[in-house]
This record gives structure tokens, C-alpha cells and sequence, in this order.
């Protein structure tokens, strides 16, 4: 099924219904912010488990990446009573949210297709079955329960009581904002480069060896293979710091959520990269010079 922009409309005016039901169903849903959010979380995996069931699209989940975190945030926020680090925290989750919401769109991701990896996958898994079991139990469920998890930090700061600007609140608030910047940087380029290697934008004399090999290998890709993962979990993490800072705890049980998302990425990378070294033959020679995350300095 083609996915349209009324078939878009209609998932997220479903997907607003499923906050809407939560927060004015419930007689305090901000008495305990962390009920409420898995509660939305709950309806909007089953929303997104049925849209890939029926349109054969299964990106329903990247779909809401930048959008319900975002939510939540501000749930948290509102929780908090709106103190001054849990407000700060929100904006910041809120500024990442529209940078990835405008790179998601722009490369199509709403209404392109799904994600070309889903496709892979669901040809090697091959029984329909289990397809639609690992749609429901990892797309859908593990995925956004996700959501919850990293954003954590934010529901542990909206429990102290007004913790004000620390020192370290503030350096980590300024650290996810350079890990934003590098996220940012990191998709500008790797856009310019596949919109001119595609032909959609003019090809730069700068990229003539990247065009022959497939792949980009200059810029912030000369020192990581994947440096918007870098600023993605950089960005995480220093959300887990903020809430460390208010709480004073520099180890707090919502690192859980930093962990599992590094747990996913490098899941994530093993799975692109296994399919970028099938359609590029230069790419392990790649890999052998270039960090596929963090760094390499030296």
C-alpha cells in the first residue's frame, strides 16, 4: 500500500487521540508522569502495530522517534511544575525533536516508504509469522518503550523538588547541545552527498572519489563511520548527566535507558554495515581505517 500524506494525517490525529485519551481519562495523569507515558506508550505501539500490519509499511515507529519523546518531555515538564531544570531539559528534548523531525522529512521518511532495511530483514526472517511477531515485539513495543526509557532523565529531574541551575546541570546542558550541533553537521553533510550523488542537487568536485566508491568518507566521516549516531547517543547521555546533576547521584537507575539505546545503535550499525559491505566493495577497507561510532583521534 502506498503510504500518502491522508494515510500520515489519519496515523497521527490516532496518535494525538491516544494522548488525549490517557490524559483526560486518567484523574491525576500527572501524579505519576511514568504511568501516564507507558499508558500512551502502550496505545501508540498497538496504533503502530496495526498500520504495518495493514498498509505493509513498517516504519510506522520511526515515524513517532521525534515526535512522542518530545510529548513526553513536556509531560514530565508539567509533572515537575514546570521548575527551571526540568523546563530546561524539556526545551533541549524539544530542539533535538525538530532537527530530527525536518531530517526525517526531508529525506522522504514520511511519506518515501519504509526504512530500506525492514525490507531486508523481512525477506531473511521470510515466515510472515514471525515477521508480524518481531512488527509487534520489536518495532512496535521494544522501540517505543525505548521512548520511555531515555527519556527518563527527565522524569527524574521533574521529581526533585526545583534543584535550580547547577554547575553540572549546566555543563551537561551544554554538552547536549554540542552533541546536537555534531548530529546535525553530521546529517547536513551525508544529505549534500547523497543528494548530489543521486543527482538531486549539483556533484561537487570534492566528492568524485566518495562517488566512485558509494559511500561518503570525508568530512565528520572521516573520523566516524557514523558520527549522527555519535550525536544521538551523545545527546542521550548528557540528558542522563542533567539528571545526575539534579539528583546528585553521578550513578542514577535511569542510565538504564542511555545503555539500552547504545545497546540498539551498535545492533543498528552491525545490521546497516553488513549490508553496506555487500553493495560496496571499498567499504571494509572503510572499516578497518575509521571507527564506526566513536572516534577515532589518532
Amino acid at each position: 500500500m502506498k503510504i500518502t500524506v491522508k494515510t500520515i494525517m489519519l496515523f497521527f490525529v490516532i496518535i494525538i487521540g491516544c494522548f488525549a485519551s490517557v490524559l483526560f481519562a486518567m484523574e491525576a495523569p500527572l501524579a505519576n508522569p511514568l504511568v501516564t507515558v507507558g499508558m500512551i506508550t502502550a496505545l501508540t505501539a498497538a496504533v503502530s502495530f496495526l498500520f504495518g500490519l495493514f498498509t505493509n509499511d513498517y516504519s510506522w515507529t520511526d515515524r513517532l522517534w521525534s515526535t512522542s519523546p518530545v510529548a513526553y518531555a513536556w509531560i514530565y515538564a508539567a509533572a515537575g511544575g514546570f521548575s527551571t531544570v526540568v523546563t530546561l531539559a524539556a526545551i533541549l528534548v524539544t530542539l533535538w525533536g525538530v532537527r530530527l523531525t525536518y531530517n526525517f522529512a526531508r529525506r522522504d521518511g514520511y511519506t518515501g516508504g519504509e526504512d530500506y532495511r525492514w525490507p531486508i530483514l523481512r525477506t531473511r526472517i521470510g515466515n510472515p509469522v514471525i515477521w508480524q511477531l518481531f512488527n509487534l515485539l520489536f518495532i512496535a513495543v521494544y522501540q517505543q518503550f525505548l521512548f520511555i526509557c531515555f527519556t527518563l532523565p527527565l522524569y527524574v529531574i521533574a521529581r526533585e523538588t526545583d534543584p535550580g541551575l547547577s554547575v553540572g546541570v549546566i555543563g551537561a546542558a551544554v554538552l547536549l547541545l554540542t552533541f546536537l550541533v555534531l548530529e546535525t553537521i553530521a546529517d547536513q553533510q551525508q544529505f549534500v552527498f547523497q543528494q548530489s550523488k543521486h543527482g538531486h542537487l549539483p556533484r561537487l568536485e570534492d566528492f568524485e572519489d566518495d562517488y566512485l566508491r558509494g559511500f561518503r568518507t570525508s568530512g565528520l566521516f572521516a573520523i566516524s563511520r557514523h558520527p549522527n549516531y555519535l550525536g544521538e547517543l551523545g545527546v542521550w547521555w548528557s540528558a542522563y548527566i542533567m539528571g545526575s546533576a539534579s539528583t546528585g547521584s553521578a550513578i542514577h537507575w535511569s542510565i538504564a535507558g542511555p545503555i539500552l539505546l547504545t545497546l540498539l545503535f551498535i545492533g543498528s550499525t552491525i545490521f546497516t554495515e553488513g549490508i553496506t559491505r555487500e553493495k560496496y566493495v571499498e567499504y571494509e577497507t572503510y572499516r578497518k581505517t575509521v571507527w564506526p561510532i566513536f572516534p577515532k583521534l589518532w
